[in-house]
Parts: structure tokens; sequence; C-alpha cells
């Protein structure tokens, strides 16, 4: 049973439903198997006014007592109750352990209304011979009557009980393995107790005994000794954390050993150190050697199973249970407390074969934790100085043949989402391991992982290491998938690849892919050189008419669109994408269209799109999407001497110029002929994301239009820039599909279509009205615009 009102000592539980927290401590793999609560309606502290024997029973008495708000009649049958006892009473109603029901009755024909109740009858204390004997229990005489009994008591308190998995080492058996189990699932630090005491340097352990290890199932043993100890009741607060437990408080030297065990989960063994004498031997029992242990019950040992000794005889067997001829009493002044680490199957054997399974043997057959064996006997030595007033002395016994080797496993995010199943980031594991309190070191996706010394049941393997972070990630993102077969995906790699997803595009877009020379004459190859790049010159041309290496693909598709206008062909869309060389050997890939004519025509429905800046610039946006940079491309204002300079633009892609956009010049050609350029080489040196495909809202979307007149200098990029700023995240869509210049005198009237949505809900008119005004007034303020009203 675990106390989550002790696991509060280690980590922050303020604000933590319980019932919720174990569904989450289940889910994560420790199986929290029922929530219980110490808490009992209709209990509370009351006063015995008048005791009297009852008429018609030899051992029955009638008590008058006092529950605070009345004095009621109950029948009672223990031997210590009597007038002025402060009392535990069950009123009617209350459902004590084994759903047993307080009803109003009578007994033996005299009225009797509740019940005066013992500890062990209220589940906060074990059911013995001793307990059944003591009667109820007696409170103290300042007891408020009419309090909360349990609240009075102090053991208000939840308790989990714990179905461990086997694989599981013993870090769920005690409170602060079990605090680290919480503050990984709430992601919350653990902070541990003090154990602060002082020290007698006046005297040392080493004067008064002396250790020797004689076998090797004994890796670690550690020896103190704390005299002039007094022998009396726990504090009050002890008593509640064992009883909460479910173990019984016996005086506060036991109870100290047993709060430790619970709460660092290593057993200590106190030792009356006058008894024990000045040697402790660690040995393999011999065959047939025999011990009284503390339950008065003489065992038999054979040679597997490991027993402490004064260097003669034994004095306790090792990790089950101690010697009668070495117990602590009463009388007990000077203690020799031993805190060690023997073999766990040597353990389980024995208390198996002596049918002595305890709550030490069951700790020490799981496996220890060296730290935790120091740690443990700081705080029983800050303890005993504390709550029995002892003084501890110095040294230490000590024998340490522990393996301390770090255990280290190094892993990628690959591995692990490899033997998982599913996907989980890098920034996912390392947020997994820091709730684990797992330290590690991150070289770009490889974590070296160091594990502490608390998780006896992790290995360093990735395996292992996958269940960890899997549990916490959650198992239910598991995916169950059928065992399948790698096959490889013949593919196009590198810019060949690219450069097949740009012509697929181009001709899904219904342009036609052009094929021109590389070697052009020196007039054409002076045209386009907006880069300021030198052509190569062949020393020895076939002719001049293909003596220069091109540095631009545009002056030959224009000299396609030429001889296409000298045969009749007026509508010209077309592409052509192709290595250039400048003067130094550096090679570039690039991409050019050029658009002349209809686009597209349907005589039937009268559809006749004609192209020009604004169509190009569209496919060119289409085009950059599908090769996953969307939100990273934009144009900009240039001027280019070939080309028109109100009609021209420079491709921007991460804010760096990868090509131009424009109508020629009519001093090129007096046609509105539309041309841009890109390089492809540059594209696949970027980050090209790859394509996600998102699942269609479900919600609306509300569609809105207006239209704003500014001056005629302002841009279409200048106003969607303030429009997105004040959109915010409902504006989804930004479509212009309107342009009337000269409205007025050096204006113009720009009409947008606006896209409000949100994937997650509907939006009502009010929300989206505010938004809509946020940006007409974000407009008018900062490009000094005005709404058109007609």
């Amino acid at each position: 049973m675990i106390s989550m009102n002790w696991v509060k000592d280690y980590v922050d539980l303020d604000g933590e439903d319980l019932e919720e927290l174990a569904v989450k401590i289940t889910k994560a793999g420790v199986n929290v198997e029922s929530v219980q609560s110490n808490h009992i309606k209709n209990l509370v502290v009351g006063e015995v006014l008048e005791c009297t024997d009852h008429p018609d029973s030899d051992h029955l008495h009638i008590c008058k007592v006092n529950v605070g708000n009345e004095t009621t009649q109950i029948v009672c049958g223990a031997p210590n109750v009597r007038k002025g006892l402060k009392v535990i009473v069950a009123l009617p109603g209350a459902v004590l352990p084994g759903d047993f029901e307080i009803k109003a009755g009578k007994i033996r024909g005299e009225e009797s209304n509740g019940m005066i109740c013992a500890l062990f009858e209220l589940g906060l204390e074990e059911k013995t011979d001793e307990t059944y004997a003591k009667g109820i229990e007696e409170l103290p005489e300042d007891a408020p009557v009419g309090m909360d009994a349990i609240e009075y008591l102090g053991v208000d308190d939840t308790l989990y009980e714990l179905d461990v998995h086997k694989h599981r080492n013993n870090d769920c058996y005690y409170h602060i393995g079990f605090a680290y189990e919480v503050g990984t699932i709430i992601n919350k630090p653990v902070t541990l107790p003090d154990a602060k005491y002082n020290v007698d340097k006046t005297d040392d352990v080493n004067k008064h005994v002396k250790l020797t290890v004689d076998t090797d199932k004994c890796p670690l043993y550690l020896g103190k000794m704390v005299k002039n100890v007094k022998i009396g009741e726990s504090p009050e607060w002890i008593k509640k954390r064992i009883t909460a437990a479910g173990m019984r408080p016996i005086n506060n030297v036991v109870d100290i050993s047993n709060f430790v065990m619970l709460e660092y989960g290593q057993p200590t063994h106190f030792f009356d150190a006058d008894k024990l004498g000045k040697e402790v031997l660690v040995r393999d029992a011999k065959e047939n050697e025999k011990l009284t242990t503390l339950d008065e019950v003489e065992r038999e040992l054979t040679t597997s199973d490991i027993v402490i000794t004064d260097g003669k005889v034994p004095t306790c067997i090792a990790g089950v249970m101690g010697g009668l001829n070495t117990e602590v009493d009463e009388n007990t002044k000077n203690i020799f407390i031993e805190a060690a680490i023997f073999d766990a199957v040597s353990i389980r054997n024995t208390a198996a074969r002596l049918n002595l399974k305890s709550e030490a043997s069951i700790r020490y057959g799981k496996g220890l934790n060296y730290e935790y064996t120091y740690q443990a006997m700081d705080r029983c030595l800050s303890l005993l100085e504390e709550y029995a007033g002892g003084t501890v002395i110095d040294g230490m016994l000590e024998h340490d043949k522990v393996d301390k080797t770090k255990k280290v496993v190094e892993f990628t995010t690959e591995e692990i989402n490899k033997l998982l199943g599913i996907q989980i980031s890098t920034d996912d594991m390392k947020v997994e391991l820091g709730r684990l309190d797992f330290p590690y070191e991150l070289d770009k996706d490889k974590f070296t992982v160091t594990i502490p010394n608390r998780r006896l049941d992790i290995d360093p393997n990735v395996a292992d290491m996958a269940e960890e972070i899997g549990r916490l990630y959650g198992y239910h993102n598991l995916v169950s998938t059928l065992p399948t077969i790698p096959t490889r995906r013949g593919m196009y790699k590198g810019d060949v690849g690219i450069r097949k997803m740009i012509s697929k595009r181009l001709r899904s877009l219904g342009l036609n892919e052009s094929k021109n020379y590389t070697l052009v004459n020196p007039t054409t190859a002076n045209m386009f050189k907006y880069e300021g790049k030198e052509n190569i010159v062949l020393p020895n041309p076939m002719s001049v008419d293909k003596s220069v290496v091109r540095l631009s693909l545009i002056p030959s598709l224009l000299n396609v669109y030429e001889y296409n206008k000298a045969r009749k062909v007026e509508d010209v869309n077309i592409y052509e994408i192709a290595k250039t060389y400048d003067k130094d050997y550096n090679e570039d890939t690039k991409v050019a269209i050029l658009m002349k004519g209809n686009y597209m025509i349907n005589k039937v429905n009268g559809v006749n799109i004609k192209a020009d800046f604004y169509l190009l610039k569209g496919i060119i946006e289409n085009l950059f999407k599908y090769l996953g940079f969307k939100n990273r491309y934009d144009f900009t204002k240039v001027e280019v001497k070939e080309l028109h300079p109100g009609v021209s633009a420079s491709i921007l892609i991460d804010r760096k110029e990868v090509g131009i956009i424009g109508r020629v010049h009519p001093s090129i050609m007096k046609d509105d002929v539309y041309v841009a350029e890109f390089s492809m080489t540059k594209l696949y040196e970027l980050s090209i994301k790859a394509l996600k495909f998102k699942e269609a809202s479900k919600y609306p979307e509300i569609k809105k239009d207006v239209a704003f007149i500014v001056k005629n200098e302002i841009t279409n990029k200048e106003i969607e820039d303030v429009i997105k700023y004040a959109g915010g995240r409902l504006l989804t869509d930004i479509d212009i599909f309107d342009i009337y210049r000269d409205i007025e005198e050096g204006k113009k009237s720009m009409a947008y279509s606006l896209t409000f949505k949100d994937d997650t809900r509907t939006l009502s008119d009010d929300e989206v009205m505010e938004v809509f005004n946020k940006i007409i007034k974000e407009v008018e303020a900062k490009l000094d615009a005005k709404v058109r009203n007609s």
C-alpha cells in the first residue's frame, strides 16, 4: 500500500485529483489496483459521561456518550471503557471496513445508537491478540468532542494498492521510488528528505565492533552505532505514516527502522549492540545450524542461507529476520545499525524455504540501489538522534564490492520509433527523458542516456529505453500493424527529381515544354543578364550564331515565340528547363516560362482567360506550393532593363532572390509577352519541405469582400501584409479580385475576398466582424486608405 499523504512529502500534488492520477499512473504501466480512502463518514470524537453495567450481561456496559451535538446511549463491551474517557464513536450510518454498517438498535434489551471503536475495527491497526486485549482506543483528554475522528487522528489519507509487474524492480514498493513515478507522470521534481545529524567525534564504531564479510553474497555492508537511545513511543507523524502503509507501530526505534524501509525501500536491522558483542561476521550458514528468530521460532538453516553472526553463533538470518538473542527491547541503550545488500536470489530462496516472507525479504529479493543504502543509513541516524535521543558516534564499518559502473545507453530517434511503430519527435523524446529524470546528452538525433541506479529494472539497451519512452508518450498511440516486407520504390533523386517534378507540374498547368540550344549569338547572350554574370565565349565556334554559352533561357523562348508568331500561332504558353554556365564555369539549372495570348478558351461558356502578369505569377505560386515552399516565397519590385518597369518583380524564397518575372519591355517586343525565370539550383539548395495533406475542415467558412481606395503607388503586397497581420489565425485566405484605376485622381480601388475559418469550431458572425473591422481600421490607418462603398 502506498500512502499518498506520504508521497506528498516528496512531490507536490496540490491540485491533483488522486482518482484521475491513479488512472494516469495505470496507463503509464504501473497498475493501481484500487484507490482506498481512510475516511469514514459519521465517525466522531466522543466523551463517555456515564458508564454503568448492563443489567443482563456480565461484560457489557451502558454508556451515555456526548458526540458533540447530542448525548446518545451506546452499549459497549470493551473492558477499558469508563466515565470521562475520550473515545472514537461510529454513529448510525457509518460503514466500517468489511462493509459493516452501524445501525441503531437494541443489545439485550438496551438501546444502542452507535459503536465505540478500537483502531483495528477501523482498519488503522492490525488485529492481534495484543490489540484485541487492549480494547477501545483511548484518546487524549484534550481531544475535541464532535470532531471528525479520522481528521483528528491525522490518518485521512488516500491509499493506492499497487499490482506491480514482476519485471518492475522494487522502486514502486517504497514511497520515494513511487514519488519518482508520480513526478514522472505529472512532470514535477522529487525532493528527498533531509538526513542531518551530529557526530560524537570522541568515539568511533571501529573501537567497538570489527566487521568481516566472508561470503560473495554480500556485496555491500554498512555498520554504524548509536549510543544512549531512549526506547519509547514514536512521534505521531511516524506512527501515522507506517499505520497508513499497513504496519503496526511498536516503539520509536523499531518504527524508525520500518519507516526508513517504507521510505527508501532499503531494509535496515537494529541490533542491541551490548548483546551483539565486538564482532560482526557475515557468512554462509552451516548445514543444520540453528537460530531462534524474533518470532520465537527456532529455524534450521542450510548452506544456501546467509547469516550475520557475532563471530561464533548466528544473530540474524540476513535479509529475512533478526535473532532473538540480539533483539532491541525496552532496556536497550546502544544500537548497532546494519544497512546492506544481499544476493537477491539467495534471500528469495531462504524466505520461501523458511516460510518467512516479510516486508524486508520482499525488498531484498528484488534487488537494492546501493545509493539508497547509504542514504537510508543517514536517515536512520538522523531520526534516532531526533526522536530516540541517541548519540551517533563517529566512523562506519564498510564492506563495498558493488559494481558502480554507470548504465549508459546510446540510441537514435529513428531506432526508438522503429521499435515502437510510431513517430515521436526528438523534442518529444527530450521531454519524456526529462520527465523520467534520466540525464542525457544529445548530438543531433543521437541520445546518450545514463540510467539512474534507482531503476534497477532498466538495462542499458534500446528496447528498455523504447519501453520507458513509449509508456510515457502513451500506449494508446501505438499502432497495430501487420508485418511488412521492405521494398524500394523506384524514384528520381537529387536535381533530376526536382526537375521532373517541375516539368510535370508545368505540363499539368497547360504549358508546353520547349528545348533550345545552349549556344546562342552575342546579341541574344547579352539580353537578360540581370545577375551580373559574364558569358563564356567559345574560342573557336562553328558559327557566330552559336558562339556564346547562354546565361538566361528567356531570350531563347522569345525566339521560339517569334518563330510561332510568324506562322500565325498567337497563343504561346511554353517553358524550358536547362543548364546555364558563367565565365567561371559555375553551373546553374534554370526554369523559364513565356506566356502570350489566350491561356484558356471555352467559347460555349464564354470563358476566355488571357495571359497576363497575374496569371503567370499565379502559376509560379502554384508551382512553389507544389514543391513545398508554401508561405516562403515573395515578390518584390525590381528593375530589369529588358522588362517593363511597371510590370516586373523579383522572385524571392526565404528572402533570397531566385529569379525574375514581368512583361517584356515594349522596346524589345511590342506584344504583351510575359516571362519568368528562376534558378532550380537555388531551389534545390534550400530546404524543401515534403507536402502535407490536411483533412478538409468539417466547419463552414465565412467570406467577406472589401475594396480599398488607395494611392496609385501602394502595392498589393503592402495591403496584403497589413491584412494578414490584422486578420490573425482566423483569416485563412486573401484573394484580390478587382483593380479599378483612376477612381479618383492619383488613386485606385483594390478589392479583396477574405476567407475566415477555424478547423475546430463554427465561427460566429460577431467574432468574424470583429476581426473584419480590425482589418479595415489597420489598412485605413497604415496605408492612408478608405473603404470603397460602391
